[in-house]
């Protein structure tokens, strides 16, 4: 592959989910860039979270980024907040192909577990609503592609891998 694939969306889209298989099908490398901040940093996300709050942990996420594009050309399954800093979408636009994942607000709603997700706290639904409305506009400006994502995980992989975008990577 001869660039990454940096999967972005709303927690509950797919990303990781997706991005494992894609990257399975596509013979190439995989990092969910959350996995990647837990061991660099030694600690969970909710743990920065409550040390360091939003802006601290998007500091651990933006150099988590900086060393995905340092590395070689994979699949990167972003955080859902990735889009706050203009800064990480111009490194993914940058070095690779930004692809949003999106799937129906109700479903990522229902498919979400609050207890692993520090800034889910309170009613959930009216969170991820009102963290939606925030960032839409930065999805739809950061992706090259919106990809609809409401299909089982192997039949969006399958669809994903044989865009026209994807097969000139390879």
């Amino acid at each position: 592959m001869r660039k990454t694939i940096f999967l972005i969306g709303m927690m509950g889209c797919g990303k990781s989910t997706v991005g494992r298989r894609l990257a399975a099908q596509l013979r190439c490398g995989f990092l969910d860039l959350d996995e990647d901040i837990v061991s660099f940093e030694g600690r969970s996300i909710p743990d920065i979270f409550a040390d360091a709050g939003d802006g601290g942990f998007r500091l651990c996420e933006t150099a988590a980024l900086r060393r995905a594009c340092a590395g070689p050309a994979q699949v990167v399954a972003t955080g859902g907040g990735i889009v706050t800093r203009e800064e990480n979408i111009a490194l993914m636009r940058g070095h690779g192909l930004v692809i949003w994942l999106n799937r129906p607000l109700e479903d990522m709603i229902a498919d979400v577990r609050q207890d692993t997700r520090p800034n889910l706290a309170g009613d959930k639904a009216e969170r991820m609503r009102t963290l939606f409305l925030a960032r839409e506009a930065l999805y739809r400006r950061a992706a090259h592609i919106e990809f609809d994502n409401r299909l089982p995980a192997p039949r969006s992989v399958a669809k994903l891998a044989q865009l026209p975008e994807i097969q000139a990577l390879l």
